[in-house]
């Protein structure tokens, strides 16, 4: 294989990451030449330099195809639903996510009946019916096989982990991401913009279950600012309250009657307070000059002292 083609660094970590070379605890006798070893609870490893050279193979046979929409992808599993969704949409390919309707290929009569050139299958247990009747109409098929897989009427077997939604949607990815290197559609040398979480498959009530939780969030934070701005106005109005009242207290304690009887301060009014205080101003409203006169209280009815004769 040459330089460009190879395997890279990244991409290796990629596949370690998604879990691709773990198999399953069984081996198909046809699947022995892409296992690596075996490890001591059963699990089989398969060999990822054997992988990428499959897939490799099998973007060169997709690109040998002139119309993308006679290749067509299907995927029996609910977690590779996705993925071939995204794999069809940016390669041109025609899909058939979840149930395969026998006789697509086959049966003339049916309105969605298709004539493919090249099959992808996701896996070859559960998409067995697309396989075989691949067989019968001379389609060559490209499938991802797992440990386990048996390889009968299977042309290309990509060797990976295709029992889990992760390594699924990272072969996908590579897949397409290979298919479009190749058409030139984009260059070998930078990342392709697209990210590999759009080809993973997303349960649809968790994922309204997580929409819901950030328009709450989003709520609540709004709320929150609203209620920050209410209170700064609370306390404005509180404080012009404030001034009133001692306003409205120093005007009370002085002062002097104009023909007029005296006012008390709201606690001798009330009688709620039990303290003593002292009123200044005259006694008699038509008096001239006044004389002081002191005014004490103690409880609820106030008692007077009455001025002396010289201040008349």
């Amino acid at each position: 294989m040459s330089t460009a083609l190879s395997l890279k660094e990244d991409d290796v970590k990629l596949l370690l990451t998604a879990q691709v070379h773990i198999g399953t605890h069984f081996c198909d006798p046809n699947m022995e030449r892409y296992v690596f070893k075996r490890k001591h609870d059963g699990t089989y490893i398969l060999n990822l330099g054997k992988t990428w050279e499959k897939l490799v193979l099998a973007a060169r046979a997709i690109v040998a195809i002139e119309n993308p929409l006679d290749v067509i992808v299907i995927s029996g599993r609910t977690w590779g639903q996705r993925a071939v969704f995204k794999f069809a949409q940016h390669t041109g390919a025609q899909y058939v996510a979840g149930r395969y309707t026998p006789g697509t290929f086959t049966n003339q009569i049916q309105k969605k009946f298709i004539e493919p050139r090249l099959l992808i299958v996701t896996d070859p247990i559960s998409d067995h019916q697309p396989v075989k009747e691949a067989s019968l109409v001379n389609v060559p098929v490209i499938a991802f096989c797992d440990s386990d897989a048996p390889l009968a009427h299977v042309d290309i077997a990509i060797p990976c982990n295709n029992k889990h939604k992760a390594p699924l949607a990272l072969m996908y990815w590579l897949l397409a991401r290979e298919v479009l290197r190749m058409r030139s559609q984009i260059s070998r040398t930078d990342a392709w913009g697209i990210p590999v979480e759009l080809f993973v498959y997303r349960d649809p009530e968790q994922a309204e279950k997580e929409a819901k939780e950030a328009a709450e969030k989003e709520a609540a934070g709004e709320g929150g600012e609203d209620t920050g701005t209410g209170g700064d106005q609370r306390t404005e109005v509180e404080d012009q309250s404030g001034g009133g009242g001692g306003g409205g207290s120093g005007t009370v304690t002085t002062g002097t009657a104009t023909g007029g009887a005296p006012t008390y301060p709201s606690s001798y009014q009330s009688g709620g307070s039990g303290g003593s205080g002292s009123h200044g101003g005259s006694h008699h409203g038509g008096g001239g000059g006044g004389g002081g006169g002191s005014e004490t209280g103690t409880g609820t009815t106030p008692s007077w002292s009455r001025p002396s004769p010289s201040g008349w």
